[in-house]
């Protein structure tokens, strides 16, 4: 039997690319759910999405004092009816196409499977550095804990069993870093030690339409879901960045 599977994508005035985005998962995977997790926006992204009429395909407008990128995604995880979620940016930075080979790991049998980026300099060296070296912080903190690690901690093209991050979301949601842009690290730092875990690997693209919503904030969240020693650096960065 084939599974089920949501595709959950966070939005903020995305409405030049979010049609591009549904028809283009729609046309790629007939039988996705695709949930649309809007933090408010201004812009015309709800009836655009309400205009396509597909009732595979919707919008969540979200309440606005729990706004936050990791926030929409977990909730939308929580709310999925279906076996697998899938987490995909709006921008086209995450080929579409990839979606095909992580549902076929899920089908095989990983409880979770990570996009990983095969050339990472196309984020630009200042981005391709911080990445790096983040990922080295990460995974040596998620060693410490005995859980289990990635190839690409900062990945947010993911895929995983409902019924096993369900639970894991539900019962860690006090904890989990609501405004950062990090979910995996999350779902990996509070997730079962013993994951089944498959990689599947693609080109990190350019954004289509729009401008990024990266900012020095990202860097302090991301710190925060280190442990104390991750706080501390938090700190440190925020005096010199001159963060309040």
């Amino acid at each position: 039997m084939v599974g089920t599977c949501t595709v959950v994508i966070p939005t903020f005035n995305e409405e030049r690319n979010i049609v591009n985005m549904a028809k283009c998962l729609r046309e790629l995977y007939p039988d996705f759910y695709v949930t649309f997790m809007d933090d408010n926006s201004t812009d015309s992204s709800k009836l655009l999405i309400e205009n396509l009429n597909d009732p595979k395909t919707k919008l969540v407008t979200r309440k606005p004092e729990e706004r936050g990128l990791a926030a929409s995604v977990f909730q939308g995880i929580v709310e999925a009816r279906t076996d697998y979620f899938m987490t995909i940016d709006c921008d086209f930075q995450h080929p579409p196409s990839t979606l095909g080979d992580m549902f076929q790991k899920m089908e095989e049998g990983c409880d979770l499977c990570i996009g990983v980026r095969e050339d990472r300099f196309a984020l630009g060296f200042v981005r391709w550095a911080g990445s790096w070296v983040f990922n080295i912080f990460a995974d040596m903190y998620l060693l410490c804990k005995r859980k289990s690690m990635s190839k690409d901690v900062m990945s947010g093209l993911i895929a995983g069993r409902t019924d096993v991050f369900i639970p894991v979301i539900k019962e860690n949601w006090g904890g989990l870093e609501m405004q950062g842009w990090k979910v995996l690290l999350d779902l990996l730092k509070f997730g079962p030690r013993d994951l089944k875990i498959s990689n599947s690997y693609y080109k990190f693209g350019k954004r289509a339409e729009g401008e990024s919503h990266l900012n020095s904030r990202v860097v302090v969240t991301t710190f925060n879901q280190c442990g104390s020693f991750g706080k501390f650096c938090a700190k440190i960065y925020c005096k010199i960045k001159g963060i309040e």
